[in-house]
């Protein structure tokens, strides 16, 4: 039996930084209260409300906070990553992978399992061709993309640190110059599919600033915020960037999918803005109560992220189901119901955190620290290619969705056309793989 928060929270090191558990908490606690304010249903579908209420899209400023999220993952990984490689002897790269990757997929295939299916029986019963339930198999996958994201910054963190530790600010200026490159390619050359590269650049620069705040080189974080803020502010005045910071439905230019060097500058305003809240923060973090409530968030924080937009999609399913009309997405009657909708969501994802928070709870997180034998080394070219399939299936999925599942049903994934069923058989291929690149052999501890 694992440990509880409380248990956690008391035996919590002085030298640990709970500032990085808070942002973590509450980063995905933002975009889960912005993926519910702007689910404009009606029964025409599901749109967003960005898109019905324009001036609102100023809002994404401060609630696109994605960024933060991958900010603190290079922060993370770099300690892990270090910590890991001081106590073993060989190769760590596998054992790495392993353990970042195994409390992020394993709910995550526990999620795609169910809804899989419930998509299949839906539509074996006719029902999933609907305009609403069409809508929702479409939009309950699209958050996947973040954990695709994700496991690409996992993969990449041993290189990508390497870098960091011989070049420092220059790493990150690499990676943002390749941003702005791509889109230089993409608006003024019109090279096709080259602004999918910022996927990758985009992200993992953002990412590189965690590796920065991990050696303590963020030292002036207002001048970080207020270069990050003039430099969003030009481009999207000047250049051809929408002011939403998230994806809207019909525009031919998103900051989002693929990112742009907008967002980029838009992640940097957001570092630096954070990281001026540190010390504030630092005092309030100290106090028993709140850190136990940051320590039991963080233990079911993915699980959440991931059943969300289910508890979302269910309180409107109910809300149909008792004859309550729907009213026009902005209207006054459609604001009065936003807080009813936002506890009612709020205490179902609470009743599904509870039946899946299990598969969140680390492999062995009952042991002690330091107690039993130490990290499999194992095959890193297979737990890299292991890593990289389950990348390709998550993303394939969060485009795909998951209606016409029988029907053959495709999307493109770059530019290659992908299934919802070969992008979950890619992603579970990958999940094997992973699991089996360690061996039988135990990496010796050192001391």
């Amino acid at each position: 039996m694992g440990a509880s928060a409380s248990d956690i929270a008391a035996v919590t090191p002085a030298s640990r930084d709970r500032y990085v558990d808070l942002l973590r908490v509450a980063s995905l606690g933002t975009v889960i209260a912005g993926h519910w304010l702007m689910a404009a249903v009606s029964t025409d579908g599901i749109g967003n409300l960005l898109a019905v209420v324009p001036p609102l899209q100023v809002l994404t400023w401060a609630l696109q906070v994605m960024p933060v999220f991958f900010f603190v993952g290079g922060f993370s990984h770099a300690l892990s990553y270090r910590s890991l490689a001081r106590r073993t002897d060989g190769p760590v790269y596998a054992a790495f992978l392993r353990a970042r990757l195994r409390r992020l997929l394993r709910p995550t295939l526990v999620f795609v399992a169910v809804w899989t299916a419930v998509a299949l029986t839906a539509q074996l019963l006719g029902g999933g061709g609907g305009r609403l339930s069409g809508a929702a198999f479409r939009l309950v996958t699209q958050p996947l993309w973040f954990i695709g994201i994700y496991l690409a910054m996992v993969a990449l963190t041993p290189p990508l640190l390497t870098l960091h530790e011989r070049h420092g600010w220059a790493a990150f200026g690499a990676l943002a110059g390749a941003a702005a490159a791509v889109d230089l390619l993409r608006f003024a050359g019109g090279v096709p599919y080259a602004e999918f590269l910022n996927f990758a650049f985009v992200w993992l620069a953002v990412h590189q600033l965690g590796f920065l705040r991990a050696d303590g080189r963020l030292r002036r974080p207002g001048a970080l915020a207020a270069a990050g803020l003039a430099g969003a502010v030009a481009l999207v005045a000047y250049g051809p960037y929408p002011l939403s910071m998230v994806g809207m439905p019909g525009e031919k230019v998103s900051n989002m999918a693929p990112p742009t060097l907008a967002l980029l500058a838009h992640g940097i305003w957001l570092v630096g803005a954070v990281e001026l809240l540190r010390t504030p923060a630092g005092a309030w973090l100290a106090r028993p109560r709140v850190w136990r409530g940051v320590v039991a968030a963080n233990g079911v924080a993915m699980t959440a992220f991931l059943w969300h937009l289910t508890a979302m999609l269910a309180v409107y399913a109910a809300q149909l189901g008792l004859g309550i009309a729907l009213p026009e997405p902005a209207g006054a009657a459609w604001w009065a119901q936003v807080p009813v909708r936002f506890l009612a969501a709020a205490a179902l994802t609470g009743v599904l955190v509870a039946l899946f928070r299990r598969f969140e709870s680390p492999v062995g997180s009952s042991a002690r620290p330091g107690s039993g034998p130490g990290p499999r080394p194992g095959s890193g070219p297979r737990a890299a290619l292991g890593t990289a399939l389950c990348l390709l299936g998550v993303l394939g999925l969060s485009t795909t969705g998951l209606g016409g599942l029988l029907e053959g049903h495709s999307a493109t994934l770059i530019a290659l056309p992908v299934t919802a069923p070969v992008a979950i058989a890619m992603a579970l291929g990958g999940w094997l793989l992973v699991e089996r690149s360690g061996t039988s052999r135990r990496v010796r501890l050192r001391g």
